[in-house]
C-alpha cells in the first residue's frame, strides 16, 4: 500500500510525514466502497443493491473516490504511525493537518497519491548539565515572633464574638449588603449581594472593601467609587472604575482570650502550660520550613537547568495543558463551565482571556516536565520489582488482571519520574542565601 515515507523534522517541535500510496491500493479502496453504494443505494428504476456499477458512478463516482481515497490514506497513516521512531510519533493530543489539499483534489483514476501531514512530535533538546551544581537557595528559620503570630491565631480562634455598637475597625466582623450601580445611579442586579460577612482586614471580598467600611457603624450605609488595577486580582475589573452601594448590616467584635496555660490546654488537651504550647508550635513550624526549603531546592535547581537550555513547546502540548488547569477552574469555582463563562462574560472577560494569562507559567510547567523526564529517562532509575508489583496492585485493582499488564510500565515511568527531584537535590550543592523568617517566607 505505502510504497514511500519519509518524515521531515520542522520548526517548533512539529514534523513533516510523506506517505505515496500505490495506484492499485487506491483502486482496491475504491471498489469497495462502491460495492457498499451498489449493496445500499436504491436508485430509481431498480431494486434495492440492483443498480449497476456504471450507473452508480455515473451519479456518484467523484464522491466515492474522494470518500475512498481519504479512507485509505487515514488507513496509510495508522500503518506509518506504527513503524515511525518515538521520536517522530505524533502527540496524543496533536491532530495531524493534510497540507495542500486543494492541490491534490480531484483525486486522479489509476494514479499513485503522494501527501503529507504535518503534526506535533515531542520536542527534542539537549540535556544541560545537572549533576555537580551549585545553587543559591534561601534560608528559612522558625523565628519567637513567629511562634507569637500563631499563638495569636489561636487566641483569634478562641475569641469571644460580641455585637459591637463602636465604629466598624480591622479586625471587627462586618455583615454588610452591597451592589454595583450604574452611571444612572441604577443596581446592576447580577452584582447584588446581601448578608456578605467578613472579618475586615483579612482581603476576603471580591471588591476589596476592608477599608471603604472602617469607620462605619451598624445601619450605615454609603456609596464608594472603587479602581482597580492588575495588582488587585479581581477578574474582568482590571483598568475598571465603579461606584458601590454599601450597607453595614451587623458589625461584631471579638475578645480574645489572655495566654495562661488554661489557653493552652483549650488549644490542645496534651499541652499543659503555655511552654508546651510554644514547643508544640515550634515544632510544627520547623516542619513546614523544612518542607519548604526542601521545595525551594527543587524549584532552584529546576529553575538553572531551564535557563540553560531552550525547548520549542508544542502548541497542542501547550493547549492540552491550558484546558487541563481550566478545568481545574472550573471545579475550584464549584460551578458548570457554561456558568462560569457567562458569569466571565458580565465582567467582560472570556476563557480565552484567562488562558492567554496563564500561558507563561504553563511553558514553564512543561518545560520542567520535559527537562524531569530526560532525566528520568537517561538515569533509567531502578525499581525493585516487588515494589512495581505492589504499587501496580494499589492502583490497579479495580482493573481487569488481562488488562494490568498494559499499565505497568506506565506505573514504572511514574515511579522513576518521582525520583528525579531526589537524585537533584542529593547530587548537587546547595548554597545559603538570603535569611527569611519563616512568617516573611510565607507572607504571613
Amino acid at each position: 500500500m505505502i510504497t514511500e515515507k519519509s518524515v521531515k523534522e520542522l520548526e517548533n517541535s512539529q514534523a513533516a510525514l510523506t506517505l505515496t500510496l500505490d495506484a492499485a491500493s487506491i483502486e482496491e479502496a475504491y471498489s469497495k466502497r462502491l460495492q457498499k453504494y451498489a449493496k445500499d443505494l436504491t436508485i430509481p428504476g431498480f431494486r434495492k443493491g440492483r443498480a449497476p456499477s456504471s450507473v452508480i458512478e455515473r451519479k456518484f463516482g467523484d464522491q466515492i473516490r474522494e470518500e475512498s481515497t481519504f479512507d485509505a490514506m487515514e488507513e496509510a497513516l495508522k500503518e506509518a504511525y506504527a513503524s515511525l521512531d518515538k521520536k517522530d510519533m505524533p502527540l496524543v493530543f496533536s491532530t495531524p493537518v493534510l497540507q495542500d489539499e486543494e492541490k491534490l483534489l480531484p483525486f486522479k483514476k489509476d494514479s499513485d497519491l503522494t501527501f503529507t501531514v504535518v503534526y506535533d512530535v515531542m520536542p527534542r533538546f539537549d540535556l544541560p548539565s545537572y549533576t555537580g551544581l551549585e545553587v543559591e537557595v534561601p534560608s528559612i528559620e522558625v523565628t519567637d515572633a513567629d511562634i507569637e503570630k500563631e499563638i495569636e491565631k489561636y487566641r483569634e480562634q478562641n475569641a469571644i464574638v460580641r455585637t459591637k455598637d463602636g465604629e466598624a475597625k480591622s479586625g471587627d466582623i462586618a455583615t454588610i449588603d452591597y451592589v454595583e450601580l450604574d452611571a444612572e445611579g441604577n443596581e446592576v442586579e447580577h452584582t447584588k449581594r446581601d448578608g456578605f460577612t467578613f472579618t475586615l482586614g483579612s482581603g476576603y471580598n471580591f471588591y476589596k472593601l476592608d477599608k471603604d467600611i472602617e469607620g462605619m457603624k451598624a445601619g450605615d450605609e454609603k456609596t464608594v467609587t472603587k479602581s482597580y488595577t492588575e495588582e488587585d486580582n479581581i477578574p474582568g475589573y482590571d483598568g475598571k472604575t465603579i461606584t458601590l452601594r454599601i450597607k453595614l448590616t451587623t458589625l461584631k467584635e471579638r475578645e480574645l482570650p489572655a495566654v495562661d496555660d488554661d489557653f493552652a490546654q483549650d488549644v490542645k488537651e496534651e499541652y499543659k502550660t503555655v511552654a508546651d504550647l510554644k514547643a508544640g508550635i515550634r515544632e510544627r513550624l520547623q516542619k513546614n520550613a523544612d518542607d519548604a526549603a526542601k521545595r525551594e531546592k527543587e524549584d532552584a535547581i529546576m529553575a538553572k537547568l531551564a535557563s540553560e537550555v531552550s525547548i520549542a513547546i508544542p502548541a497542542s502540548m501547550l493547549q492540552a495543558e491550558l484546558d487541563n488547569r481550566w478545568r481545574g477552574f472550573v471545579r475550584q469555582m464549584g460551578v458548570t463551565e457554561e456558568q462560569l463563562e457567562k458569569f466571565m462574560q458580565m465582567q467582560g472577560s472570556t476563557k480565552e482571556a484567562i488562558q492567554n494569562e496563564w500561558k507563561e507559567d504553563a511553558e514553564k510547567t512543561i518545560k520542567t516536565q520535559l527537562i524531569m523526564d530526560r532525566i528520568r529517562e537517561k538515569e533509567d532509575f531502578e525499581i525493585p520489582e516487588e515494589e512495581l508489583n505492589a504499587e501496580c496492585e494499589k492502583q490497579l485493582k479495580n482493573v481487569p488482571d488481562s488488562e494490568k499488564d498494559s499499565y505497568k510500565d506506565m506505573i514504572k515511568d511514574e515511579m522513576q519520574f518521582a525520583k528525579v527531584l531526589p537524585y537533584l537535590i542529593e547530587n548537587n550543592t546547595f548554597k545559603e542565601g538570603e535569611k527569611k523568617s519563616y512568617g516573611d517566607y510565607m507572607g504571613l
